[in-house]
């Protein structure tokens, strides 16, 4: 088996070798499904930009992407027959594409799905708020949050900082076109009204329940609170969030670098009386088209770049997997780390004022938006330079003190804010306002930061730090032994993390959480050996299995067996036989969502993971065993 493991490993390592890009960087796609194609040609339709090439290329993709019935999906075992906000908004982008008529069998089906799944009216909160500020939808009351929360100081009990940065981000712009009804419609929009079923519209603007009654009332008495007349302070707070946005905006034009943010913010600017062709909207426009990447010859609008994140991910297997630090290939990639380190405070020196910017972030756009996961990948990548590089050296202190900084004070780690986590939050009468709102601590991030500290640094397996992570750790473990990870699928995804993370700062394999943790993985193998977890895990709060091995489910589970064995079990065997049979495998389960962004409506295909992770698990099985 040694020699299948090593030629294995050689195969992956050629292959990203090849895949590198000359900076040093790998660029694998980004693909989030179609939401992010369908909102570019909306936007580019609404200010008439007549970027043909780019809209017929997104329209030919959203089309292959069509299921038999006219729907769409997010992924491949959605339940039912298909989703119906991304069914709207692929009808609605074919049919602003102009290259496409009601009329066509195609959107007939799609206008069938609709109507019968609902209609306009079962479509997501921020696909409603699109359609209304594009004409589509009157502006209804399920957004009732006042942008005078902007000005309420940070001793408030719920104030904008409250959110995470995710949710001022998205909320900002939202506030500002909530505010105005603002909506935007030319001689080429189409006429929606047909997808109305009628039956719920009215009721959006019922009264809402009591814990956010009261929430708002205590909104509501500090606004009243403020200093001014109240036309004063709803122009202040509206300049605020002007500013806020502009501030916050990168030298592409993104707000923030989100493909979503920054559509939300071409639009509040529109209701600020910018032109269209306002310097700040056609850079935050073209910085948009520079998300684009290519798949199977079609283009896909990217959320956002995952350069940092693919080449820390990449560089750290490949030096785990025994490619040397003098190797061409890790010094151009560790060059690139190094020149994405952070040097500006962001706003997560608010609720962290006391350390120096040290992070990274996720894309190589991102300049002050540092996290958490980003920051441990990279330094993985770059520690092997640290004892003879003082360049190295300096940027490793800086990060691990940055780390360190952003623990919460439950002694679990977020991805982007520390203590961004406030149970008020969830009162919010906003669509999934767990995920887009508050910036909570996870299996994932807290299991991945123990082992980096656990492996990478010095830092005595005994640290306050350490034990509180620990301890965060087993007060969060489930009860059937898994853990829950926020930013991929899912429970194999969390216990994969916590499980190493738990063995790299000292505890036995013997603990009885452990034991529960390897259980577990091991009573949700499959029988050709291989781990596979469906995405419907996220909504549904628990483990459901896919019904099919993926390579990338497979290599986190067989890592954290072997984390947690002294010696190669059966299940390892098994797992470690299916990635060498599966390795050039191509089909739906290698293009299935690894990582979420918003259970239920936002998932992630990671191009990368593919070949990331069963080399780490490999790696990992030749160095113990």
């Amino acid at each position: 088996m040694e020699k299948r493991i090593k030629d294995g490993m050689n195969s992956l390592i050629d292959k990203l070798r090849g895949d590198q890009h000359p900076d040093g960087t790998w660029r694998y796609p980004f693909e989030t499904g179609i939401s992010t194609d369908c909102y570019m040609i909306i936007l580019l339709r609404t200010l008439e930009i007549d970027d043909e090439n780019l809209i017929k290329g997104l329209s030919e993709r959203i089309l292959s992407k069509q299921e038999e019935n006219g729907a769409w999906k997010l992924f491949y075992d959605e339940q039912g027959e298909g989703n119906v906000t991304a069914t709207i908004e692929a009808y609605y982008a074919l049919l602003y594409s102009g290259y496409f008529h009601r009329h066509d069998a195609r959107l007939k089906m799609a206008r069938k799905f609709i109507l019968a799944h609902g209609g306009m009216e079962g479509a997501h909160m921020l696909t409603k708020i699109m359609l209304a500020l594009t004409g589509q939808y009157k502006w209804p009351a399920f957004f009732p949050i006042p942008v005078e929360m902007i000005l309420l100081p940070p001793t408030f009990p719920i104030h904008f900082y409250s959110f995470s940065v995710f949710g001022r981000a998205n909320l900002t712009p939202i506030m500002i076109l909530s505010e105005k009804k603002y909506s935007l419609k030319n001689k080429k929009s189409p006429d929606l009204s047909d997808l109305y079923t009628g039956k719920n519209r009215e009721q959006e603007d019922l009264a809402f329940d009591e814990e956010w009654r009261s929430v708002f009332s205590t909104l509501s008495d500090g606004i009243k609170c403020l200093i001014g007349l109240p036309q004063q302070l709803k122009k202040m707070a509206i300049e605020q969030a002007e500013q806020y946005m502009l501030r916050h905006t990168e030298s592409d034009g993104t707000f923030y670098s989100y493909f979503s943010s920054t559509f939300l913010m071409i639009f509040a600017l529109l209701s600020l009386e910018y032109p269209k062709n306002h310097p700040a909207i056609m850079k935050a426009v073209e910085g948009l088209k520079d998300m684009k990447c290519e798949i199977d010859g079609l283009p896909h609008m990217q959320y956002t770049s995952a350069a940092v994140w693919n080449t820390s991910l990449i560089n750290t297997a490949l030096q785990e997997a025994g490619v040397t630090p003098d190797d061409s290939m890790i010094k151009k990639a560790n060059g690139y780390l190094l020149k994405r380190q952070h040097s500006l405070y962001g706003d997560w020196a608010i609720n962290n004022p006391h350390d120096f910017p040290g992070g990274w972030g996720f894309s190589d756009i991102n300049t002050f938006n540092p996290d958490v996961d980003d920051t441990t990948a990279s330094l993985r990548s770059l520690s092997r330079m640290v004892p003879s590089h003082s360049a190295y050296r300096q940027a490793w202190e800086r990060g691990v003190l940055w780390v360190l900084s952003m623990q919460n004070d439950d002694g679990g780690w977020p991805a982007f804010e520390k203590n961004t986590n406030s149970s008020l939050l969830k009162f919010f009468p906003i669509e999934k306002a767990e995920f887009i709102l508050a910036d909570p601590p996870s299996g994932d991030l807290t299991g991945r930061t123990l082992e980096f500290l656990g492996r990478y640094t010095n830092l005595p397996k005994h640290h306050p730090s350490v034990e509180k992570g620990k301890e965060w750790l087993f007060h969060h473990q489930e009860k059937d032994g898994s853990w829950y990870g926020r930013w991929g699928i899912c429970f194999i995804y969390g216990t994969w993390a916590a499980l190493t993370g738990l063995m790299a700062v000292g505890v036995l394999p013997t603990h009885r959480r452990v034991s529960k943790a390897v259980a577990w993985l091991e009573g949700i193998q499959n029988r050709d050996g291989g781990w596979g977890e469906s995405c419907k895990s996220d909504s549904k709060n628990k483990y459901v299995p896919l019904g099919a091995s993926t390579l990338t489910h497979t290599a986190w589970a067989v890592d954290a067996l072997i984390s947690a064995c002294d010696q190669p079990t059966k299940a390892i065997k098994a797992g470690v036989e299916y990635l060498l049979k599966n390795l050039e495998r191509d089909d739906w389960t290698t293009n299935y969502p690894k990582g979420q962004g918003m259970a239920g409506d936002f998932y992630i295909h990671y191009h990368s993971y593919r070949y990331i992770f069963p080399l780490l698990a490999l790696g990992s099985y030749l160095k113990k065993f």
